[in-house]
This record gives structure tokens, C-alpha cells and sequence, in this order.
């Protein structure tokens, strides 16, 4: 096991790993920018360096000074988190040649799979039912105006190195693609410095549900049960829960042997994530595999007793699994639900100082946040300042435990989407289990239209 590893990250998920670090030993190293350099996580490190100013292309996107910091630190890992560096192939292997580790998989791995286009292509050679569309790069309206007819409409159109929604959207006509192409485009280059686009054909109202793997050098992988993530706004996923509560036991033992045989085909190590939509008919389809932890992994932890932080600095260091996948029990139920700085109606975000900060306590409650009262929420980063989960014996126990801690959440000083996880988790459809990619739109964008 390591003795020291540098986080390549911040806020709530910096928080989180240094956690794990503390319980087992190992020093924790922090960077930080300017904007961050009296924030919760930089004090709970064992170690903090500034790396530049707050824009992310002056700090924590700074692969080169990363790097430097962690050789000059002792360091003999580097933790990338979710999000930023954690599934730049290019950092992951400027890690491996400075003769550091990266916590994650290989470098040609994320490589093939942080392209939407190569992932269904190898999603397609392992026998993973992925959806009908294009598998070229189209960077000319005219080419992706010849690849729709011969789909057909409805599609989506989507950046190939995307991620988060951006880039991606539902056209209905050859008009609405003229329209959409130019900008998608644009905002692909912007983000991912890739403008590649890509189409699929349209699934109506699916579900989003992903596999939580864990995969050793040594051939083992384990899946972790499932998580239904389809309550999105902008196509950001903001209420995740485990189990999935739409899925019959035969679905998801296909799911779960279809995300091994995935996992197994591009010889993947360190956790990963299998991502699928799924139709009314529960047939389910390859949508994307993200190569790191993902924000919502507290849900899986929660069912499976696992720490899923330790699992990864295992795997890194070149340990077995010392699980199996009957070992791995199902206990219990999970919801999380993320809180954004944002105006609940148009989901701006709402920086400024939080004046006033209490979290919810009580049983099955867990918090996971890198704010406090005094703190300052700057528009530099993503609006997301904290996660909420609750466990219970059962859904209903679950549904019931997320709704009241969310009722004695306390933050002043910035708007939040509290309100809005609210009317959520009390609707009487999220309640039913029965949640697609439109519940946003459907149920609470239409109830926010008519009170106008």
C-alpha cells in the first residue's frame, strides 16, 4: 500500500479521499488554487500547495506543476478524483513516465473509452447492445445531414469526447440538426478540444442506469450492483439511487454479466462504470463507460458496506481482490441527491458567500461536503457544493429519510436546488420507482411552467 498520494483534486471529493487516507495510514497531499486556499479540504490534508490562480487552466488543469509538486512531495500516487484530470489520458500518462501512479486505469484505455465513437465500436466487437447510429467522426453539417437519413429521426447528437451534456442534444428534423450542428460543435472544441460529433438514433423516455465495477491486474472483476441515475436536469444526472427500483432480477443479471464481459474485452483495472439506457421493454443498451469514480459512488457503498476509495488505492498498488461477486451483498436501499449553488428554476449558478450552514443529521443520513458557514462559492468551478445520501432498510424507508433531512438542510447566503430535490423526492412518481430521463421536464419544469 502507498504511503503518500497527492489528490489531484478538490472540494467534496478531495474531502472524501483524504478520508480513506486517514483511516488507513496513508499521507494525504492537497493542491489547491488561489480561490481554494482556505477551504475544508486543504486544511484536512496532511500537506497543501497552491498551484496558481482559481480559472482551472491555471490550476487544476495544470498537469505539468501537478506532477512536479507530487515528485517534490514524496508522493507516490496521484488520486484524480471525478471530473478535471481524471480521465485525460495524456495526464495519465505524464503520471506514468514521471514514475508516478495514476489511480485509474491505463492511459490507451481512457484513451478509447473517452471517445464516445471508439467506445461503441469496442462496446460492439465485446457483443454489447449498443444504439443503432453512426459510428464515424462527423465534423460537416453536410455529413451528419447524409448519416441522419439514413438512421432516421428522432436522434440525438452528441460530442464524441463529451461529457456532462454538453454537446448533446434531441433533433427531431433535418432543420433542427442545421440548427444544433454549428453549436454543438463549437461547444465540443470549447470544452473537450475535440469537435467531433456523432449521431445515435432516439430513445424515448429511457432510463439511465449504470454497473459500478471494480477490476484487478490480475483478470478479477467484480460488479457492485447498479444505480438508476435517470432524474437529470441539462442532462447532468442530480438524483442517483441503488438498486435500480425498475429493473426485474433477469435484467439485471444481464446488466451486471454484460458490464464483466465489457470490463474483461478492454482489459480494464481500477473502478469503473458502465453506463446503459434502457427502454419501457427493459432492453438495455451501451451508452458510455467513465473511467474513474464517479460522483455518486457513496449509494453503492452504502448497499454494498464497501469503501470504495480503498478499493482503488488496492487495485493501484497492486493488491488482489479480496472480494468476490457472491460475496458482494445487497443491503438495503440508497438515494443521493446532489446540491447545486443554482436558481432552482433556471439553474444558473448562484455564487457568493453561504452566511449561514447546518447539515442534516440522523439515522442512515451521510453528508458529503467541502463547505461550511463562511465559506465562499465562486463561480470558477462547478455549482456543486455538496451530496446528500440517505440509506434505509427499504425504498420506502430511503425515500422517507432523504425527504426530511432535506427539509432541515440549512444554507443562507446563495441560492439552491433544495426546493427543487424536494418536490422531487416527494412526487408520487419518483415515489412509484418508476423514473426516466424526462422526470425533470415532465413533472417539475411543467409544474414550475403553470405556476407562472
Amino acid at each position: 500500500m502507498f504511503s503518500k498520494i497527492l489528490i489531484a483534486n478538490r472540494g467534496e471529493i478531495a474531502l472524501r479521499i483524504i478520508r480513506t487516507c486517514k483511516r488507513l495510514g496513508i499521507h494525504s497531499v492537497a493542491v489547491y488554487s488561489e480561490a481554494d486556499d482556505t477551504a475544508l479540504f486543504v486544511r484536512q490534508a496532511d500537506e497543501a500547495y497552491c498551484i496558481g490562480k482559481p480559472p482551472v487552466n491555471q490550476s487544476y488543469l495544470n498537469a505539468e506543476e501537478i506532477i512536479r509538486l507530487a515528485i517534490e512531495s514524496g508522493a507516490e500516487a496521484i488520486h484524480p478524483g471525478y471530473g478535471l484530470l481524471s480521465e485525460n489520458a495524456d495526464f495519465a500518462k505524464k503520471c506514468i513516465n514521471a514514475g508516478l501512479i495514476f489511480i485509474g486505469p491505463p492511459p490507451e484505455i481512457i484513451s478509447t473509452m473517452g471517445s464516445k465513437i471508439e467506445a461503441r465500436k469496442t462496446m460492439k466487437e465485446a457483443g454489447i447492445p449498443i444504439i443503432e447510429g453512426i459510428n464515424t467522426a462527423l465534423r460537416k453539417e453536410h455529413e451528419a445531414v447524409l448519416a441522419a437519413r439514413e438512421i432516421g429521426y428522432p436522434l440525438m447528437l452528441k460530442a464524441s469526447a463529451g461529457g456532462g451534456g454538453i454537446g448533446m442534444q434531441l433533433v427531431a428534423s433535418e432543420e433542427e440538426l442545421l440548427k444544433a450542428f454549428a453549436g454543438n460543435k463549437k461547444r465540443a472544441e470549447m470544452f473537450f478540444g475535440d469537435g467531433a460529433m456523432f449521431l445515435e438514433k432516439y430513445i424515448s423516455e429511457p432510463h439511465h442506469i449504470e454497473v459500478q465495477i471494480l477490476a484487478d491486474h490480475f483478470g478479477n472483476v467484480i460488479p457492485l450492483w447498479e444505480r438508476e441515475c435517470s432524474i437529470q436536469r441539462r442532462n447532468q444526472k442530480v438524483v442517483e439511487e441503488a438498486p435500480s427500483p425498475f429493473i426485474s432480477e433477469e435484467t439485471r443479471e444481464k446488466m451486471l454479466n454484460a458490464a464483466v464481459k465489457a470490463a474483461k474485452h478492454i482489459g480494464y483495472t481500477n473502478a469503473g462504470t458502465i453506463e446503459f439506457l434502457v427502454d419501457r421493454e427493459q432492453h438495455f443498451y451501451f451508452l458510455e463507460m467513465n473511467t474513474r469514480l464517479q460522483v455518486e459512488h457513496p449509494v453503492t457503498e452504502e448497499i454494498t458496506g464497501l469503501d470504495l476509495v480503498e478499493e482503488q488505492l488496492k487495485i493501484a498498488a497492486g493488491e488482489r481482490l479480496m472480494l468476490t461477486r457472491e460475496a458482494v451483498k445487497k443491503n438495503g436501499h440508497a438515494i443521493e441527491v446532489r446540491i447545486y449553488a443554482e436558481d432552482p428554476k433556471t439553474f444558473f449558478p448562484s455564487p457568493g458567500n453561504i452566511t449561514e450552514f447546518q447539515l442534516p443529521q440522523g439515522a442512515g443520513i451521510r453528508n458529503e461536503c467541502a463547505i461550511e458557514a463562511g465559506s465562499k462559492v465562486t463561480p470558477f468551478y462547478d455549482p456543486m457544493i455538496g451530496k446528500l445520501i440517505a440509506w434505509g432498510n427499504s425504498r420506502e424507508e430511503a425515500c422517507s429519510r432523504i425527504k426530511t433531512a432535506l427539509e432541515h438542510y440549512n444554507i443562507k447566503g446563495i441560492k439552491t436546488n433544495l426546493s427543487m430535490l424536494i418536490e422531487i423526492v416527494s412526487h408520487e412518481q419518483f415515489l412509484s420507482g418508476y423514473t426516466t430521463t424526462q422526470f425533470v421536464n415532465k413533472y417539475y419544469l411543467n409544474q414550475e411552467n403553470k405556476r407562472k
